[in-house]
């Protein structure tokens, strides 16, 4: 897969471009990304790349020249084209596994007060990590990024995808490891059992009880089973008596 990202700060992805999962996606050449500073396709002779919006308004909007310019310098008949945007839908696991499907993705960042409306008519789609206004999409086309590439084959583990949170429509279970015991916490007798099925069953338990703690939205679109019903039922009850 390759990611291309329109920035008017490359800058801002040397680190993450060298730490981490990423770090290991690229050596493994699983991923390739590259950064494309939209200044450097500005066709003014002051190297601007914005101006006060018509009809008046606060902030500055991006011309569409140099990010079409530069979008036409990297697209490709498999290219799909991101706008980062918080007018949009919001980016979330579904998503991520739609996008990894693409071979080459592109994701423009705005900046400023934002971009001139004609450049929709060059993109794919538009996407929001959230509702709520960052300086400029950079952040955002990381956050995709980031999640996109640990969707890709032979990055981590299959099984490490599985089971995370929203994989399968719950959050995750909680996680524990060395020391079995700190500061007077000891981690779930289950775990040290070697009990598998006792495991599962308490790993499901606290993805339901975690879920219905922090995101009851997430449960009304879960599919529940006869045992998902039950143990939901069992969390619920005590809740209600009191």
């Amino acid at each position: 897969m390759k990611i291309s990202i329109l920035s008017l700060f490359p800058e801002m992805y040397e680190g993450f471009l060298n730490t981490s999962i990423i770090k290991k996606a690229r050596l493994k050449e699983l991923v390739e990304f590259e950064i494309i500073d939209i200044r450097s396709f500005t066709i003014d002779k002051h190297k601007r790349v914005d101006d006060a919006p018509f009809g008046g308004g606060q902030g500055m909007v991006m011309f569409p020249q140099p990010i079409v310019d530069a979008l036409r310098s990297v697209r490709s008949t498999d290219s799909h084209v991101i706008l980062m945007t918080p007018a949009a839908p919001t980016f979330d696991q579904v998503k991520a596994r739609d996008l990894v499907e693409y071979q080459h993705l592109i994701l423009i960042c705005a900046h400023y007060e934002g971009y001139d409306e004609r450049i929709l008519n060059y993109v794919d789609e538009v996407l929001s990590i959230g509702d709520y206004v960052l300086t400029g999409g950079e952040l955002a086309s990381m956050v995709i990024s980031d999640a996109v590439t640990r969707l890709v084959k032979g990055v981590i583990t299959e099984d490490s995808n599985l089971y995370e949170s929203f994989e399968n429509g719950l959050l995750e279970y909680p996680q524990y490891t060395r020391p079995s015991e700190f500061e007077g916490q000891s981690v779930p007798d289950v775990l040290l059992s070697g009990h598998h099925e006792n495991i599962r069953q308490y790993r499901l338990k606290e993805s339901l009880r975690k879920t219905y703690q922090y995101r009851k939205d997430m449960l009304n679109k879960l599919e529940l089973t006869k045992e998902t019903q039950k143990i939901l039922e069992e969390l619920i009850k005590p809740l209600k008596n009191n």
